[in-house]
Order: structure tokens, then C-alpha cells, then sequence
């Protein structure tokens, strides 16, 4: 209805999208970017840059505990795969049209999210109920 594309960009391989989106219900665009080239481009850093303790809705473990069901995932997952640089952080971004950037958070660290909810009221878009859902997956 707002007229908007969600898109995802992993830095994984492209094996992972299917996995993705079973495991999260993700049903929108998604791409992959091996060499993280474009996280590069708009300056995402690799590292924790800050510790400090964030408390974001959508993230349901701490640093610690997510690293370590993160890396059980890759493990016993088929391909024994890391899923991309696991030191790689990300970011949202709500871009056009054109090239106009509305909004820009990048990840200071693994739990440093912005909500789902938030992006999505910046975007225009309908927001969504999660108090039904599970909080999401573990970093």
C-alpha cells in the first residue's frame, strides 16, 4: 500500500537465502553480497564498536549467547558454513527515490538494531504485531 520494496542484502552465500526465509518468514526481496562489497561502500564497520549493553525489541539474547547459538546454527547447519563474516556489521536503510537517503543506522554492534517497527513507520509502512510471534531468532 506505501508503495515501498523491503530488501534484504546478506553477506552470505547465496545457499542461505531459503534457509533465511524458512527460519524467519521473511517473504521479500533478498540478495547476497559474498564480499561484502557494498557494506564497504556505505562505510559499515567490521567488529564490536561499542558494548555497551542495547536493549532492542527484536533481539532476544544477549552478545554471549547469541554468538554461541549463531555459531551451533553454522555448525550443524548443511554446509558447515559461517554464513559470512561474523564480525561484519550491518545496518538499515531507507533509500529513494533516486538516490535520496531518508534514513541511515549503521550497527555499532551485534545487538545495535534499529526496531522493525521503527524502520517500518519511517518507510511509510503498516507496522507489525509481534506480541503473537516469537521475538525473532538469536544473533
Amino acid at each position: 500500500e506505501a508503495n515501498v520494496r523491503l530488501i534484504v542484502i546478506g553477506q552470505s552465500s547465496y545457499h542461505h537465502i531459503k534457509p533465511f526465509c524458512r527460519l524467519t518468514g521473511y517473504t521479500h526481496e533478498m540478495y547476497v553480497d559474498p564480499q561484502r562489497e557494498i557494506y564497504k561502500m556505505l562505510g559499515m564497520k567490521r567488529g564490536e564498536g561499542n558494548n555497551a549493553s542495547v536493549q532492542s525489541p527484536h533481539v532476544k539474547s544477549n552478545m554471549f549467547l547469541g554468538s554461541i547459538r549463531s555459531m551451533w546454527r553454522a555448525m550443524t547447519g548443511p554446509a558447515f558454513d559461517f554464513q559470512g563474516d561474523p564480525a561484519q556489521q550491518g545496518g538499515a536503510l531507507i533509500l529513494g527515490p533516486g538516490n535520496e537517503v531518508h534514513f541511515l543506522h549503521l550497527d555499532k554492534n551485534r545487538l545495535d538494531h534499529v526496531p522493525i517497527n521503527t524502520v517500518l513507520q519511517l518507510a511509510g509502512v503498516k507496522t507489525v504485531n509481534f506480541s503473537n510471534k516469537p521475538e525473532i531468532i538469536d544473533i
